[in-house]
Formats: structure tokens, sequence, C-alpha cells
């Protein structure tokens, strides 16, 4: 007979923070929203605050964290350097200079006299990309003796505010003045080229204007797009630069100023995986069938980092090894099966980014997706999400008694927060912490434990009161932990930490050892923790 297990329930309330600054309440969801769980959880329950921010996440002091690298470090159980470090380094060294996908790029579109392409978001978040690498780049190609540079474009108003696209269009500009070299040749949201759900109808609109099929929405500047967006968005929804719809510059002749076609070279400079994979799909792979592509264009195509792992064999930045013992390998080790829900939006950020950029399951992980919702166009319109769905599949897995180590991801205050609707945002909020009690419930139907905590914060501050404005972005306020269930009330927590503390206490509510790699301490007290019954 199998052995029954009392899990240990890992549950991120993704984009949930904890913001102190009184006056922000108004427009702070989690402040707003009724949320009794929540509330029984700090009163009763061992409690603490945790950064999920900067140098803690292992990012530039003052960035705020993200889900991919707030996933990545939990799961890791130390500080995890990250891309943006270590590419950092290496345009400001100038190594990057000798690399050789790069020198390859240029070498072809010089001896062909083609195009260059730089296509990514160009914001100042550092979230998915930093201007800084995309100029370091421009530099090294027009050493090189290439003048033909042109930039699609991605405005950002997710992880900036919603109407900063303008301004990081100017400093473009400055810029390509100052050095002679680099245009403009397209302007797009992040909605259309940025797309992770499979809403392919998005990237057919962003792989249209890249590659000159599109001729609905011609400008003579970049500004000029997405002023005009600014004033006429295309649905009254559809505000701020995340939605700046796919657009074509000209050039004095009326022309496209540059289209991506056979014989260019396109370098996309975004570091962060997730959002450039289906774009990508569309330039890459030979039998891409998501959309009428057309024959497939013939360019030498590299992307900053590995984006996936066979995606593309040009990659400027290749990962560092995997790291050893982290908890999803230590568990398996262990011989414990483990269980991982998300719904569709955040399901990458339980398995290949929890687990260290590693697409497959390790040994006895099972995984559950609940399809995110596509019957809206923005997730104010669903603040729900599918959270309902994970609800049941988690307390499922738990009531099953087949797993030792859950972990699920309830995507609401992030994807809603992201809107910037202060009233949704309340909602999927108060959906989730019903939906937390609920797992809750299963939890103590089993003698279980749990750990909430929360990858970063979001849904904390939804105005930016200097550009009195939906803030929409994410936040570098701290994230709460608490620890719930069989014999969990005797613990003390420390009183500050970062999310490397995170899979050591789960491994101590699990009674086990850490293991060496992971050099992050428990958030609990070691005296305390003797008091805990395994």
């Amino acid at each position: 007979m199998n052995k029954a297990y009392r899990p240990v329930v890992l549950i991120i309330r993704d984009g949930w923070g904890e913001n102190h600054n009184d006056s922000e309440t108004d427009h702070n969801a989690v402040h707003l929203a009724k949320t009794p769980i929540s509330d029984g959880l700090s009163a009763h329950w061992p409690r603490t605050e945790i950064e999920a921010s900067g140098l803690a996440v292992g990012l530039p002091e003052g960035i705020m964290g993200n889900s991919e690298v707030g996933h990545q470090n939990i799961g890791a159980g130390r500080i995890v350097d990250q891309e943006i470090v270590r590419i950092n380094k290496g345009i400001e060294s100038g190594q990057v200079a000798d690399n050789p996908v790069l020198r390859e790029a240029f070498d072809q579109v010089s001896k062909k006299g083609t195009q260059l392409h730089f296509m990514g978001l160009v914001s100042d978040a550092g979230v998915h990309s930093m201007l800084d690498h995309l100029f370091g780049m421009i530099q090294l190609a027009k050493a090189s003796g290439i003048d033909k540079i042109y930039l699609h474009a991605f405005t950002d108003g997710r992880d900036t505010g919603p109407f900063t696209g303008k301004g990081f269009i100017e400093t473009i500009e400055t810029f390509f003045e100052r050095e002679g070299v680099g245009q403009i040749a397209s302007i797009m949201g992040r909605y259309w080229a940025m797309d992770r759900d499979n809403r392919w109808d998005r990237v057919e609109r962003a792989y249209r204007t890249l590659t000159g099929k599109a001729t609905e929405l011609n400008f003579a500047s970049a500004i000029e797009a997405i002023e005009h967006h600014y004033e006429h968005p295309e649905t009254a929804g559809m505000t701020g630069d995340e939605f700046c719809p796919p657009s074509t510059i000209l050039g004095s002749n009326g022309k496209p100023l540059a289209s991506i076609d056979s014989g260019d070279a396109v370098i996309f400079f975004n570091f962060r995986g997730d959002r450039p994979r289906e774009l990508s799909r569309a330039f890459l792979e030979a039998d891409f069938a998501d959309f009428d592509r057309g024959d497939r264009k013939d360019v030498f195509y590299v992307t900053m980092t590995e984006y996936q792992k066979g995606l593309c064999p040009n990659v400027i930045f290749r990962k560092p090894e995997k790291m050893e013992s982290i908890l999803g390998a230590y568990i398996a080790e262990q011989g414990i099966p483990q269980f991982r829900c998300a719904e569709t939006e955040k399901f990458p950020h339980v398995t290949f980014f929890f687990n260290d950029y590693r697409e497959e399951a390790f040994p006895l992980e099972d995984r559950v997706l609940i399809p995110s919702p596509k019957d809206c166009a923005t997730y104010d319109e669903k603040p729900e999400m599918s959270a309902l769905g994970v609800r049941d599949a988690t307390i499922e897995a738990i009531r099953s008694g087949k797993y030792g180590l859950i972990i699920v991801n309830f995507a609401n205050p992030d994807m809603v927060g992201h809107t910037g609707v202060v009233e949704a945002c309340v909602k999927a909020c108060e959906v989730v912490d019903a939906c937390v009690g609920a797992i809750l419930e299963a939890v103590d139907s089993v003698s279980g434990r749990a750990l909430i905590t929360a990858d970063h914060g979001n849904s904390d501050k939804l105005w930016n009161e200097q550009t009195h404005s939906a803030h929409t972005a994410h936040t570098l306020n701290p994230v709460e932990v608490v620890v719930y269930g069989a014999g969990c009330q005797c613990l003390e927590l420390e009183s500050a930490g970062c999310l490397g503390n995170i899979a050591p206490t789960v491994l101590d509510l699990m009674a086990l050892a850490k293991p060496e790699a992971m050099t992050e301490a428990s958030l609990i007290r070691p005296e305390s923790l003797e008091n805990l019954e395994s």
C-alpha cells in the first residue's frame, strides 16, 4: 500500500505585496480587498516579511522583482545572480564585442550589404530588457562599419507607467542622432509582440508589421505613431503603451523604412525568456502553422539569451550550468512525489523557472495546467481568471495523499494588477483569498502544513502620484511569509529575509535537512523548530 502523505503546500499569491505607505492606501487593492483568510493568517499564525526585489533576488539595486526571477529564487534556496547582471558585466566590460554569435551577425550583414534589425522592449524597467544593452550593441555594430541599422520598438506600459513610452522613444531618437546611425522602423505594444498565451492573432499582427506585410497603420515617425495611439486607442480598454497597435514607419519617400527580409540579421535583445518565444517561433520554425506566415524569411536570427531549449541556435549569452540541489531536484532525490499547478499565465513559473530553466519535470513530479481564460481582452474584464480551477486541482492533489510537496501559483493579483484597475484588482485579491482558504481547509483535513507567500508585489500599488496615472508595474515592496498547519503555531520566524529563504523553510516544515548547496537559511528560528512535530 502506498504511503499517504501529509503534504506541505507552498502557495504563491503572485503580485501580492505588502505596502506600508499609508498615502497609497486608496490604490492598494491588497489593503482594500476583503480578505478574511489573509487577515486571520496574519493575526494568528507565524508571519514575517521578506525582500523580493533588487540585490535580494540577484538583480541590480532598486530593480523590481518579477515572476521569473522570483520563482527561480524561491526554488533555488539561494540568491541567484540574474541574467541582467551577467549581461551588464558583458556590455560594460566590452567582452561582448568578441562574442562569436554577435560577430557572425555583423559579418553576414557586412558581406551581403543587407540590414541589421534590433527588436525588443524599450523601457527602463529592467524586467525584460535594458536600453543600455541595445545601445551597447548598436555602438558595436557601428564600429564594425554597419550603417543599415533599424529598431523595431516594443513599448511597455506594464512594468512602467502606461504613458511613458513616448519618453523612451525620444531617448532612443536622441541616441541615434548622437551616434549618427540607427532608425526606428516600426513600433508596437508588447500586447502584440510579446504574447505568451498562444493568442496567435496578436502575434500575427506583430509579425506582419515587422515583415512589411501590414499596410494598415503608417506614420512618418515613431513619435507620431505613439501620439496617435494615445489620442485614438483602438478600444476604450486598450489605452497606454502596452496596446500601441503595430505601426510601420515611413521614410521621406513614403515607403517603409525597413522591413525584415531574407538576407537580413535580426537581434531580439530581450533577456527574459518567456515572452519572446512565440514571435521567435514565427521567424525560426520551418513548419510553423499557428498562422499563415507565408514562406519563412531566411534571416540570421539571434536571441539575447536562450529563450527555450532548442528554439534558436544563435544565442549571445548562454545560461550558466544548472544549479544543483534546488528544491524540486532535492525532493525528487528523497523519493517524495511532488505536484505543481498554475493557470497558463504562470505555469512556466511553477515549472520551468522554479526548476532553474529545466523544461523536463523531475522524477515523481506531476503537473497540472489550468487554461487561462481567452474570452477577455484584458484580465480586469475577468479578475477571477482561472483561480477556481487551480483551487480545485490543488485540493484534489492534497486529498489524494499522493504528494509530499505541493506548489501552487495564483496569477490574479499580478495579471489583473497589470491593468491598474483598482476595482478589478480588489476582486482578484478577494477571489485568491477565498481560494487560499479552501486550500487550507483541505490542508487541515489531512493534518498537513502550508507556507503562504508571493514572488513580488503588484496589486499593492495601483496609482503613480508622480505621473498622475495608473501604476501597472511591479513594486519594490516586500512580501509576506506565513506558516500554517499542524504544529506551526509554536514556530517563530526571523524578522527579515529574501525569497531564497523559502525553500529551506519548506524543508523544515517537511522535517528534511537542507542541502549544502542551498546557501540561504530557513526563516524558522532553530530554537522554536525543536517544538515542531515531524
